[in-house]
């Protein structure tokens, strides 16, 4: 009896072992285009049209083939041989498909007779979710392969694979392909993937503790991001669990020697046996942790950037496991996304459970309309007193979150690969916006040209002796006062002695100049001439008085007056304002004790300046055209950046001044400003010269000029020398290629800077001068870098001194305003404007590291 119950139990436990085994969902990886299968990666792929393979299509399209590909060394070269086209319509119905699924669609653009692959166009919805909408494969792959190729990481990709996980409530997977307008699309293969454990949390808390948790549930996710940080590229072949890819995260390192790469192929376990899933133990081997670090006292982060898709909620998934350390306190940090801080006092062996252990944190922000860059930054966080200031991190996920069941987003590209970022409402709203203006504009110029002639008459016939006149100020009077008012409100208070768009009387102004004492005068222009003024209540200014008699000045000089009523920022000359009585146009500035930077390198007897000196006048002139460039909603290009242009106040601080040939950026939809050229013999951007397309790489190789002016103390031309030393900017480049700048730096440097921040300066200056401008950094950049190099002397002044690391106040000094990454020392934003890389915490959005905040 005994035996016949054991017997029972045992084939009741197989049945149900059996039973339990078929429950499990399948996968299906469909061939598309192809009527047979075939084996890829260890996994048999049904053609889309083979028989009873449970996937049905609502039309046949066309089925197109190719005899090779060459996709860039992809595992899944087999499949991409063949591909469904669809000009209209395509449903693809699976059988049998419940609960969560990861979606693949792969996309290889292989060239066919009838269709061109540049010409696709086409949205994908399933089961309801909006997925894609107007998408271009070829832009897509060029544009990557561009950033990454910017990034300094080679790219030969010719493929792409868009990933999904979607939450399947019905009973069957309906996939529809809807091609854009008359265009076509395509799709080469399909893979479904079941995911049976969980993979996220019901719900996960905001960035910055403020918000609330966001729930997981039923919320569909696009990967845009996986990374395997410090290690190899897994292969999908790999993650036998999941078949997903993992990316080297080098190309996505704003510095890529911020962190190094570490390896321990130990016995690494999960933190958590319901973490088998989340990601295979082969990320967790590697890592990457900070690098440099008894240089620079361990304060630096490491910094990654993404392009993600505007106006979206973004899930950040890290992963840790510290491989190093045995206990805790050994290395703690602080997590930053977005600029803002996501966690402090992380360490890794506490969180984990110990050494060796695996274990990933989630994390979620929300980004506006207008930012399209998701930063994600881990560095020290030395108050909470850890045996070492390190940070670690050995992979990175980002996922979209989809928004009222849509996860798309139309993006359109150049033939070059670069992101139009615009929909078909936008440009129609701007085309209606541009007819009305043109309308407006044109009905202006007719009441301004009757007013001005009719005040020409009556000047002449009052007037024996008239100057030739100018458009009156008073067009610009109200767009002064009003902009003043609105900046001062956006930008927090400014000093009292800057009363901005005040409007002064002529007697004012000739009591300030005593008449216009030639004695007083301190500048001449185009414009005119510039006085040392004093003004009533006994502040110094510089008063510009423009020259009727000279037609370009006055361009200029009208142009200054649009570009400063919009413009306030501390590296930016302050107006305070303006006279218009008796045909003058007079401006009033904020005095500038320290004259130009240019004086105090060569050509005076003023004391040289010291390397520090140099570093902080540079810093400060780059913040200021950092503003230029991201501070409205086009950017302002300066086109004139020179030393005579950088002032310097009593206390050395750098302001960018003299906007008479300041253009606006490009329209959203163009890639530079096609106007004539103008600027300054041997700052002039040589693609700017040769093109005459101007771009805010153009300020940038200026400012490339500039740094090497500052370092060598030269004149940028100077015909008295030999040859090939008369312009500087091709003088220095042939010795900092040779990595031999100390060279031909200042004499007064000699000996008095860090050899290692002088070798970095030299570093920033060179790619500043690069021949494309895309290859230029950009102001952002090149800003971060030079605090870095300043950095680097300070460390360099206080091992000299017996003192190892930066003490607060000098780091405090050293990064207020501005940056992209830098130390991470608990700090307040500026009180002036804010621009802060200490740490980035609670700052409000408009002054967030992108600095991307408008001036209206």
């Amino acid at each position: 009896m005994g035996n016949v119950l054991c017997e029972g139990l045992f084939i009741m436990l197989i049945l149900v072992t059996v039973g339990t085994v078929e429950a499990q969902p399948k996968p299906f990886l469909i061939n598309c285009g192809s009527n047979s299968s075939v084996n890829v990666d260890g996994r048999r792929w049904i053609g889309d049209m083979a028989p009873n393979n449970n996937v049905t299509l609502s039309s046949p399209g066309v089925a197109a083939s190719t005899s090779t590909t060459s996709s860039g060394n992809s595992i899944y070269d087999p499949l991409y041989k063949t591909a469904r086209i669809f000009t209209a319509s395509l449903n693809y119905t699976i059988k049998e498909v419940q609960g969560n699924y990861f979606v693949r669609f792969h996309f290889f653009p292989f060239v066919t007779e009838d269709y061109n692959v540049n010409e696709s166009s086409f949205g994908v919805v399933v089961n309801g979710v909006k997925l894609l909408s107007e998408f271009d494969v070829q832009g897509k792959i060029s544009h990557k392969n561009m950033n990454l190729q910017n990034s300094g990481k080679n790219s030969s990709s010719f493929f792409l694979v868009k990933e999904y996980l979607l939450a399947i409530n019905a009973d069957m997977l309906v996939i529809e392909f809807v091609p854009t307008g008359s265009s076509f699309g395509f799709i080469n293969a399909i893979e479904i993937v079941p995911v049976v454990d969980e993979l996220f949390a019901g719900s996960v808390s905001k960035v910055g503790g403020s918000g609330g948790n966001l729930n997981l549930t039923g919320r569909g996710m696009e990967t845009m991001y996986r990374l395997n940080v410090g290690g190899p590229e897994i292969q999908s072949n790999e993650d036998l669990d999941l078949w997903r890819a993992w990316e080297v995260d080098s190309g996505y390192m704003i510095t890529e020697n911020a962190g190094s790469e570490m390896k321990n192929s130990s016995n690494i376990k999960y933190a958590s046996p319901n973490d088998t899933s989340v990601a295979p133990l082969l990320v967790y081997e590697t890592a990457r942790a900070m690098s440099n670090n008894e240089v620079l006292d361990k304060r630096f982060n490491m910094s990654w950037k993404f392009e993600v898709d505007p106006d979206f909620d973004y899930l950040v998934r890290l992963h840790f496991c510290e491989l190093v350390y045995d206990k805790s306190n050994e290395r703690i940090f602080r997590i930053y996304i977005n600029n803002r801080t996501a966690a402090d006092n992380v360490d890794i062996f506490v969180r984990a459970g110990g050494k060796n252990k695996a274990y990933h944190q989630d994390y979620f922000d929300s980004l506006s309309l207008r930012t399209d860059t998701l930063w994600v930054q881990l560095g020290p966080d030395t108050a909470a007193g850890a045996a070492g200031t390190d940070a670690l991190l050995n992979g990175l996920e980002i996922f979209k979150l989809s928004r009222n069941g849509n996860l798309a987003y139309v993006e359109r590209y150049d033939s070059d690969g670069n992101s139009l970022s615009k929909s078909k409402s936008r440009v129609i709203w701007v085309g209606v916006g541009a007819g009305l203006a043109s309308v407006a504009i044109i009905a202006l110029i007719i009441v301004l040209v009757f007013c001005f002639c009719k005040s020409r008459r009556k000047e002449s016939s009052d007037t024996k002796n008239n100057s030739p006149g100018w458009r009156p100020l008073f067009l610009y009077g109200a767009a002064l006062n009003s902009t003043s008012a609105g900046t001062q409100k956006q930008y927090g208070s400014v000093a009292s002695t800057t009363r901005v768009g005040k409007r002064f009387t002529l007697a004012e102004i000739n009591a300030a100049t005593n008449n216009f004492d030639e004695s007083l005068v301190i500048g001449v222009g185009g414009f005119g001439k510039v006085y040392k003024g004093e003004l009533d209540d006994g502040v110094l200014a510089a008063i510009k008085r423009a020259n009727p008699q000279s037609e370009q000045g006055l361009a200029e000089f009208e142009t200054e007056i649009e570009m400063l009523s919009k413009l306030r920022h501390r590296h930016l000359v302050s107006l305070i304002g303006f006279c218009e009585e008796k045909n003058e146009m007079i401006l009033v500035y904020e005095y500038m004790a320290n004259g130009t930077v240019r004086s105090h390198l060569f050509g005076s007897d003023l004391p040289p300046l010291t390397w520090k000196q140099r570093l902080e006048v540079c810093i400060g002139a780059a913040r200021g055209l950092h503003y230029l460039h991201t501070g409205a909603e086009r950017g302002i290009i300066h086109r004139d950046v020179k030393t005579t242009n950088i002032l310097l106040d009593e206390n050395f601080v750098a302001k960018m001044s003299d906007f008479g040939l300041s253009k606006d950026g490009p329209a959203f939809d163009h890639t530079h400003v096609s106007t004539a050229v103008k600027g300054s013999f041997g700052y002039l951007d040589p693609e700017y010269f040769r093109r005459q397309q101007l771009t805010e790489k153009s300020d940038v190789y200026s400012f490339g000029v500039v740094l090497f002016e500052v370092v060598c103390a030269r004149a940028v031309i100077n015909p008295t020398l030999p040859k090939d030393q008369i312009n500087l900017a091709e003088w220095a480049m042939r010795w900092q290629r040779q990595r031999s700048l100390d060279t031909i730096i200042d004499t007064h440097l000699r000996g008095n800077c860090c050899p290692e921040s002088l070798s970095k300066f030299g570093e920033i200056a060179e790619k500043c001068l690069a021949d494309d401008g895309k290859s230029r950094p950009t102001m952002g950049e090149v800003l971060w870098h030079l605090e870095y190099v300043l950095q680097l002397h300070e460390a360099w002044l206080n091992m000299d001194t017996k003192e190892a690391s930066f003490s607060s106040s000098h780091a405090l000094r050293s990064l207020k305003d501005g940056g992209l990454e830098g130390v991470l020392e608990p700090s307040n934003q500026d009180e002036e404007f804010g621009f802060e890389v200490l740490e980035p915490s609670n700052q409000d959005e408009e002054f967030g590291l992108d600095l991307k905040h408008t001036s209206d």
